[in-house]
């Protein structure tokens, strides 16, 4: 448990060197506010739903998945753990949505790198950049407003990770 302390302290105080930078602040908690329910992930998968009829089924697939992913995290893995977050309501400095549930692991990391698995599945291995990329900034911009620890996104990356795997699987068998 130490190490994942220095871990978390480690990332803070990188993070906090970009605290208060007007472009870094700006990405960041726009990155969070686009998290919650995983908007981001509907708005581009429905926009991506506009171009054919294969894109639009696929959205209201990645739409049905990201509900089963988020119910599985917030009220199963979550209530496994019930750690504390770094602060109630996040850091002053930023106007976040206060969390309801623990704090390990992030659902917005789970639900980013789901999404970013899916939609990998979907686009092909030459879009993985793009959407992983997301998913870094998206996972990145919940310890950077203080609302999860640095190891609360490594675990919530990873249970995405492995989600989007069982997910990709099951969806190539139908």
């Amino acid at each position: 448990m130490r190490t994942i302390e220095l871990f978390d302290t480690w990332a803070d105080e990188r993070l906090e060197q970009l605290r208060g930078h007007p472009v870094a602040d700006t990405v960041f908690t726009n990155a969070t506010h686009l998290g919650d329910f995983s908007l981001i992930w509907h708005l581009i998968s429905g926009s991506r739903g506009l171009t054919s009829d294969k894109r639009a089924d696929q959205a209201f697939v990645l739409a049905a998945l990201l509900g089963i992913e988020s119910l599985v995290v917030n009220q199963g893995v979550k209530r496994l753990f019930r750690r504390t977050r770094p602060t109630e309501t996040g850091d002053a400095r930023f106007e976040i949505r206060t969390p309801s549930t623990s704090s390990f692991p992030s659902g917005h990391a789970s639900s980013a790198f789901f999404a970013a698995t899916i939609l990998t599945t979907f686009g092909g291995a030459k879009t993985a950049p793009l959407w992983f990329g997301l998913a870094t900034v998206v996972s990145t911009s919940r310890v950077y407003v203080r609302i999860h620890h640095a190891s609360d996104v490594v675990g919530g990356a990873l249970l995405g990770l492995a989600l989007g795997q069982v997910a990709r699987t099951v969806l190539k068998r139908i």
